[in-house]
């Protein structure tokens, strides 16, 4: 059983096109987290009358240093809360440029461009005040909290450099296979990362890692040791499809699944039981994994990108690149809410 809402935007946003790029999502009380692909910002949506509106618009290079400066897009993929923090994590991808009908000169060159932009290769750590309530807001500096960023040198597709399993992936472009992150959900210190890509013959690949205030700087990060490294990796097999999105839901973790590549589907809502309260590396099998829901998608739109649970314990569906039908006329978008168990 499902039914839509409508997540309603300002002006701005809509030049943006925020609303029409959605990557990432997290509930939040009455309200939501949101954030689009295609800027550096973060938005809060209140629940009012029957939808979502009364954005909130917050510019990240207003609480930590972006490594490309403030006008540069972060292509934020994942968003987190838990502990009185959100978090927002960068795809830490490399991109292709897309070639354009009507020079074929022109077309082979863009084709060859392999473009690295360091504003997506960010992990952000925001304190929250009034956390679950419509006023919740985030902010630069909590008594001994602040706003801290992994990135620079220390940034997480850096530290993959020498690991056996992703190192070969880490000049090849997201859509091509290559890194490509998409999801983050949070469990006290621990904090989970999905991969898009790459996919290896079928497995879809986790990170996890433990963020900690650098002890010389309160406004970066390092990643804490597990197992005597910097991260730990999972091995997830969605049979061929990639993370989309991830989601905690009590101890269990929700995992959108979807094409690695540039395809349209298909896109399934999994879950990996326990997952969030497992301590050790894990290789999960197909039938160690629940079903929980197969989505609707669109050719060459309407791909689900974000899952979030409400406290009805329904689960909320946005979409990247939406059908002309979820567009209402007042700047708002339709998402999905789907009733699971």
């Amino acid at each position: 059983m499902r039914h839509r809402v409508e997540l309603r935007f300002d002006l701005a946003s809509r030049d943006a096109e925020t609303h029409t790029n959605l990557s990432a999502i997290r509930s939040e009380g009455s309200g939501l987290w949101v954030a689009g692909d295609e800027t550096a910002t973060i938005e809060h949506l209140a629940w009012h009358e029957g939808r979502y509106d009364g954005q909130r618009g917050f510019a990240l290079a207003d609480f930590v240093d972006l490594p490309a400066g403030r006008a540069d897009e972060a292509d934020i993929e994942g968003l987190g809360r838990g502990d009185g923090w959100l978090w927002a994590i960068g795809s830490h991808s490399l991109k292709r440029r897309r070639a354009k009908p009507g020079d074929p000169r022109k077309a082979r060159k863009r084709l060859a461009t392999v473009l690295r932009e360091e504003n997506r290769f960010i992990l952000v750590r925001l304190p929250l005040l009034g956390e679950g309530t419509p006023e919740v807001t985030p902010v630069r500096r909590d008594g001994d909290r602040t706003a801290a960023i992994l990135a620079g040198d220390d940034n997480l597709a850096d530290l993959l450099e020498d690991d056996p399993h992703l190192a070969p992936f880490l000049t090849i472009p997201g859509k091509d296979n290559g890194l490509d992150i998409e999801g983050i959900a949070v469990k006290g210190d621990r904090l989970f990362v999905g991969l898009r890509g790459p996919v290896l013959r079928g497995w879809a690949v986790l990170l996890e890692i433990r963020p900690l205030t650098h002890p010389s700087d309160p406004h970066r990060l390092r990643l804490g040791d597990i197992d005597g490294e910097p991260y730990r990796t999972h091995f997830v097999n969605l049979r061929g499809l990639g993370v989309r999105d991830l989601c905690p839901q009590g101890d269990d973790l929700l995992l959108l699944a979807g094409p690695s590549m540039d395809l349209d589907g298909p896109v399934r809502v999994l879950r990996w039981p326990g997952a969030l309260i497992a301590d050790i590396p894990a290789v999960v099998a197909a039938d160690e994994l629940e079903t929980v829901a197969d989505l609707a998608y669109g050719e060459g739109d309407d791909h689900p990108e974000g899952l979030a649970v409400l406290d009805d314990g329904s689960l909320l569906v946005v979409y990247d690149s939406p059908a002309p039908d979820r567009l209402t006329p007042e700047g708002g978008v339709y998402a999905d809410v789907l009733k699971i168990r």
